[in-house]
């Protein structure tokens, strides 16, 4: 009798396990994602969804572009009409009786709770809702609801700040200083080619790991979601740089210097000066890049908050491996020109010294021009 109960039970709850089951595959849930073309947050919805849609069969996505389709921003304003709610920005996702705007890791995980929970219950298609249905919202991170003209002038604007902050790192003296040393000690050899060598490889390594640096940032800016509150952050940042290079140029050595640390500075020429390798010199480039750190990295900072808040991550990728280029475009020409003998370490280093504060000119009237700028930009709508 018992074997027999057992039997039953189990017949019983594969039955209900079966049941369960098929009406969840024959559920289909509707999911509505309005967004803009070139909004980061957006790209970050789409790539969620693209991981978990493989998960969930039934999961029906309606994509929107509202930058540049008059039809799809009408029909995210009437869904926004039924829903009973204002738009908030982009990326804004329906689904049954939700409406969330924005994009974070933790948005995320409601999205799929969202999902998961229609599996169970009966949720309705977005697009029938009336008003007179009870609405829920969340919100988060988003991009602004804006005109494809504001999203022009808003990548018209990203694109001259990079090359700008790029040059202000380029013409920096710090990296001019490190790489002198370097090419002064394996010239000492007496092989030009071995310093030719040397010095491309050291500036192979600090473009590797400034890439991989700002690549890591940029990364961890977009999955805290905080890409707002870190342009604001760092657009005063950019102001604050921008002063402390006009204070070296009108006062400089006093309290402090934008340059890497004067304690620091016997055990970077240590460092240098036991490298006879190309090898060596491509290794000790990854060391001397955290050296560089406080001298190089406010203009990197600064426009890494610029791109998590106003570019996709392709976008920001191909506009990182422009801005580290021209970063280290000055350490390959003194390279080449100290091997082609168009100039010696010695003149190089004097011209170094002698432009340090006009150096410190230029870069502090940038910088502080694009701190200002990202300040007026964000003020008037623009990011």
């Amino acid at each position: 009798m018992k074997k027999i109960s057992i039997i039953v039970f189990v017949v019983l709850c594969a039955f209900l396990i079966s049941s369960i089951a098929s009406a969840q595959e024959d559920k289909t849930i509707h999911l509505y994602m309005f967004y803009g073309q070139g909004c980061s947050h957006c790209e970050r919805l789409h790539s969620f969804l693209a991981e978990i849609q493989d998960e969930y069969p039934t999961l029906n996505i309606h994509e929107y572009e509202i930058y540049s389709d008059q039809e799809n921003r009408e029909l995210f304003q009437s869904m926004a009409d039924s829903f009973d709610t204002e738009i908030k920005g982009v990326p804004t996702v329906f689904i049954d009786d939700k409406v969330i705007a924005g994009f974070s890791s933790a948005l995320g995980k409601s999205i799929e709770t969202e999902i998961q929970r229609c599996l169970l219950v009966d949720c309705g298609d977005p697009i029938e809702k009336t008003r007179t249905e009870e609405t829920v919202m969340i919100e988060g991170e988003s991009s602004p609801f804006e005109s494809p003209e504001k999203t022009k002038i808003k990548q018209s604007i990203t694109f001259p700040a990079v090359i700008s902050a790029a040059a202000v790192d380029a013409i920096n003296p710090c990296a001019f200083a490190v790489l002198i040393i370097l090419l002064t000690t394996i010239l000492a050899s007496g092989i030009k080619k071995r310093a030719l060598l040397a010095g491309l490889a050291f500036t192979a390594s600090i473009y590797i790991s400034y890439f991989l640096m700002g690549l890591g940032l940029y990364s961890a800016i977009q999955a805290a979601g905080l890409t707002r509150m870190f342009y604001s952050i760092v657009a005063v940042l950019a102001i604050f740089v921008g002063l402390f290079n006009l204070k070296d140029y009108l006062w400089y050595g006093r309290w402090f210097v934008m340059e890497v640390p004067m304690s620091w500075r016997p055990k970077l020429k240590a460092l240098l000066k036991d490298i006879t390798s190309v090898p060596g010199a491509f290794l000790i480039g990854f060391v001397i890049s955290l050296f560089l750190l406080p001298c190089t990295s406010g203009p990197y900072i600064v426009i890494l908050g610029l791109l998590a808040e106003t570019t996709t991550k392709n976008a920001a990728l191909l506009l990182l491996v422009l801005y580290n280029f021209i970063f280290i475009l000055p350490m390959l020409m003194i390279t080449f020109a100290v091997y082609f003998g168009f100039t010696t370490t010695e003149k190089a280093e004097e011209w170094r010294k002698k432009k340090l504060k006009v150096l410190h000119l230029i870069a502090g009237i940038i910088i502080l021009l694009l701190g200002i700028g990202m300040l007026i930009a964000m003020r008037l709508g623009m990011i």
